[in-house]
């Protein structure tokens, strides 16, 4: 650490350049607030979550100025379902995409520099009132904004008290046409007991696997994210029709101890929680990058009527729109994981589709 910085005329900080961060940002900076943007990251990477983007994300971003057919996203029209050998498709309400986080994220970014963010490169490695602590420096500020996604930074962790909790593991398969041929359209969920896998393309025409599961099944495959996978192949032919494109050396990227279902119900005057360290809705929903862009639009408005000490409403405000959304998505995801009820519950998706639209729906952000 080099020296401390003091922001200023009470300008924001806002830790963590990812969607939440910058949607903040860019709506601070075109108020003229002056904001600085801090990310751990000069290169902007490709985040384990938030490879598909809903019809409601596609709004939001539409309204800033980012058009994701232009960054040459993936249209999906279709939701398919799949328990063993059960399978259900269901029409989206909208148009939803599939564009990889690097290429979202650095539009973004850039988006939030044009708009007036500042923006820095600091690993935050814990927070105290007013000052958030870096490895460069300490950086002061009136007004945190606290877009860390699903990485917690000391003195602000959420709480994990899961006996069996789920953590997130990602794969990404190179282009291939057959895989293309599978998945064109559509965003997939694959739902085993204790998890469930999302596939979706990507720009480049990648298929992007994100799985979220218990640690247990995580630990009965030895600890071997592949063996897991390939298990999951064996009891699950549509699965193992995707993972078949994958080479056994393929990199895999993991997260642990995910709080799926955690909402921040109250913070103190000056630090604004978004995104994920605001409530993590389970990703099967498809709707965590609207709530990171919710977050960030509401905590940008609250500051520009009231400052920092608006932090304590704008968390009670966001706490109250997620409340919905993660609620039914956390229900889903409880009833989908139980071998139990993912069958039958893929069963009545493909008896009624009518149902999936309207927990699709249900299960959208506003705010």
């Amino acid at each position: 650490m080099t020296g401390d910085a003091s922001l200023d005329n009470g300008s924001p900080l806002i830790v963590g350049a990812g969607p939440a961060g910058c949607m903040a940002a860019i709506m601070l900076g075109r108020a003229r607030a002056m904001p600085t943007l801090i990310d751990r990251d000069e290169n902007v990477g490709d985040a384990l979550c938030g490879g598909f983007l809903s019809w409601r994300s596609a709004e939001q971003l539409r309204a800033i100025g980012v058009e994701l057919a232009e960054l040459g996203a993936h249209r999906v029209n279709r939701l398919a379902l799949y328990a063993g050998k059960t399978q259900a498709t269901a029409d989206l309400p909208a148009t939803g995409f599939g564009l990889s986080r690097h290429a979202l994220d650095s539009k973004m970014r850039s988006l939030a520099v044009a708009s007036g963010a500042r923006l820095e490169i600091d690993r935050i490695r814990s927070l105290a009132p007013h000052v958030a602590r870096g490895e460069r420096q300490d950086w002061h500020s009136g007004s945190i904004f606290l877009a860390a996604g699903k990485h917690d930074v000391r003195g602000q962790a959420r709480p994990r008290q899961a006996a069996d909790p789920a953590l997130g593991l990602r794969i990404r398969i190179p282009s291939h046409t057959d895989l293309s041929r599978l998945l064109d359209g559509k965003i997939e969920l694959h739902l085993f007991d204790g998890g469930y896998a999302g596939i979706v393309l990507q720009e480049d025409g990648s298929a992007n696997i994100c799985l979220a599961l218990r640690k247990s099944l995580l630990a009965d495959a030895g600890g071997n994210p592949r063996t897991l996978l390939d298990r999951m192949a064996a009891d699950h032919p549509h699965f193992a029709a995707r993972l078949c494109f994958a080479d056994a050396d393929l990199p895999m990227d993991s997260i642990g101890a995910v709080p799926y279902g955690w909402i921040a119900q109250e913070t103190s005057p000056g630090l604004f929680r978004l995104g994920d360290q605001a409530a993590v809705i389970p990703s099967l929903a498809g709707e965590g990058m609207s709530i990171a862009l919710t977050s960030g639009a509401m905590a940008a408005r609250h500051w520009q009527q009231a400052g920092a000490a608006s932090a304590p409403d704008y968390q009670r405000a966001m706490a109250h729109a997620a409340r919905r959304p993660v609620g039914i998505a956390k229900l889903i995801w409880q009833t989908a994981e139980d071998a139990r009820f993912s069958a039958p519950l893929v069963r009545m998706a493909s008896i009624a589709p009518w149902l999936t639209n309207m927990a699709m729906r249900a299960s959208r952000i506003t705010g």
